[in-house]
């Protein structure tokens, strides 16, 4: 998926100190925008897309999870995970589960009503209102977000922080 920047969200920005140690899943990572950025603090990174991408320094793992490819890390557990830009809801649990205790998710994705400025306009790539709450109800929110957005374009928006029970 070609997030269409190469600079990273501000959302993951803002929250992206809080994974201090441990390894980030980048999930759709694209061309890698939000995988250097976790490289970059010293970090390990497992980029996630369904093209083949080439990011120095990440372990890159190709599946096309939306047309029928499994799970390609079952077991693995990450200290953060990052999602941006990206909704297929059969992965919510498999997110949890892979969010080791302690892990931080960062999600960032379009919501109802974003069909007003264009794409993604289709309700299967769009969040219902406070649905990452409901989907992530047993992480605990560090900061949740959701409506109109003015950059980097203007589209409705949702965001969440959360952190997975446990030590980390």
């Amino acid at each position: 998926m070609d997030h269409g920047s190469l600079a990273p969200s501000a959302w993951v920005v803002r929250w992206a100190p809080i994974i201090t140690q441990g390894t980030v899943l980048d999930v759709a990572c694209g061309s890698g925008r939000h995988a250097n950025l976790f490289l970059s603090k010293n970090l390990k990174v497992v980029a996630l897309d369904r093209q083949p991408q080439v990011i120095p320094g990440a372990r890159f793992v190709q599946a096309d999870l939306e047309n029928g490819d499994p799970w390609p890390l079952p077991g693995e557990r990450f200290e953060g995970i990052v999602v941006t830009n990206y909704l297929h809801r059969p992965l919510f649990p498999l997110l949890s589960d892979a969010l080791a205790p302690g892990g931080v998710l960062i999600y960032e994705t379009f919501m109802i009503g974003n069909e007003r400025y264009g794409r993604p306009s289709n309700p299967e790539f769009l969040l219902r209102a406070g649905e990452l709450l409901e989907v992530f109800k047993d992480l605990t929110v560090i900061a949740f977000e959701e409506g109109e957005s003015k950059e980097p374009k203007p589209a409705m928006i949702q965001r969440l922080c959360a952190v997975q029970a446990g030590n980390r």
